[in-house]
């Protein structure tokens, strides 16, 4: 059966935004597992993650404080129907990111990431994917607030797609 996936980095609630935008929760809430590649800033948003995801695989952010490194990982791992998956915030300069990641993470298909607010979708010459949603708000040099959809179907991740925040 076919997952629905969603992945969200730096999220920098409330320090760059009040709130996340409807658009958000509903994609949050439609999906059937939650990537989160860090930078939440408040535990309370990681609480309304938590209430809203089916299933939610998160990290901490250099923006995260105490609180948050206390509740998640710096990196994790989980495997969805054969998918080898890994999340990171921060995986360096775009300039030898394919190949450092193949060094840091050789045992997965799927690498998830954040912290430059710059979508990302690349695949190491290994067949490593490496996906940055960007930010759901703070585009900071980008046109538009970024997410990221998928699907994981019969061991293949499928249907990768960068979708734009609408400005309500």
């Amino acid at each position: 059966m076919p997952l629905r996936l969603l992945l969200v980095s730096d999220t920098h609630v409330p320090t760059r935004a009040r709130e996340l935008p409807a658009q958000v929760w509903a994609a949050v809430e439609s999906a059937d597992v939650v990537f989160h590649a860090g930078d939440w800033v408040s535990a309370g948003v990681l609480d309304e993650f938590e209430r809203r995801s089916r299933r939610l695989v998160a990290v901490y952010g250099n923006n995260d404080g105490p609180e948050l490194r206390r509740r998640l990982p710096e990196s994790v791992n989980v495997v969805l129907e054969g998918v080898r998956f890994a999340v990171v915030h921060e995986t360096g300069t775009a300039k030898g990111r394919n190949e450092r990641a193949e060094a840091l993470f050789p045992d997965t298909d799927v690498l998830v990431f954040g912290h430059s607010h710059i979508p990302w979708d690349t695949t190491s010459p290994r067949g490593l994917r490496l996906l940055n949603p960007g930010s759901p708000t703070d585009r900071r040099r980008q046109p538009v607030c970024t997410y990221m959809t998928a699907i994981v179907d019969g061991g293949l991740l499928r249907q990768v797609e960068l979708a734009e925040v609408r400005r309500d």
